[in-house]
């Protein structure tokens, strides 16, 4: 089994080009209401345009976005990472910074929506 978690958007294209540009992942779908965001091929995150189709379990655009969530990602290339999330017009909550506790690197940002999104490096014993 894999996650593949889906968040809810106000424009899938301004949020896909964001992912794309700062974490590195590829379209796989590309649209308007729907995107399939991917990491050497893999499903990593799904975006949805709030308002697109009747799926009222989704939530509500209205509500605080991503309250008690937060979008972790996984790379070798955090130096990388960084540069390209300095430079995303993101705001950087955190970082870049190394969690003793977790033995890694972690930079938190908000993506465009205002969800929390960290970039860290692999485990380093």
């Amino acid at each position: 089994m894999r996650i593949a978690p889906m968040i809810q958007v106000a424009d899938v294209e301004v949020s896909s080009r964001w992912y794309q540009d700062v974490l590195g992942l590829e379209s796989g779908h590309g649209g308007n209401e729907y995107e399939m965001l991917l990491s050497e091929g893999q499903l990593v995150l799904q975006l949805h345009r709030w308002d697109a189709h009747e799926h009222p379990y989704l939530g509500s655009r209205h509500a605080a976005v991503g309250n008690g969530m937060s979008l972790w990602f996984e790379t070798i290339e955090f130096d990388a990472a960084v540069v390209r999330a300095r430079s995303s017009g993101g705001h950087i909550l955190f970082g870049p910074e190394y969690n003793p506790n977790a033995h890694h690197h972690e930079l938190a940002l908000n993506d465009p929506d205002g969800y929390v999104v960290v970039i860290n490096s692999p485990f380093e014993p």
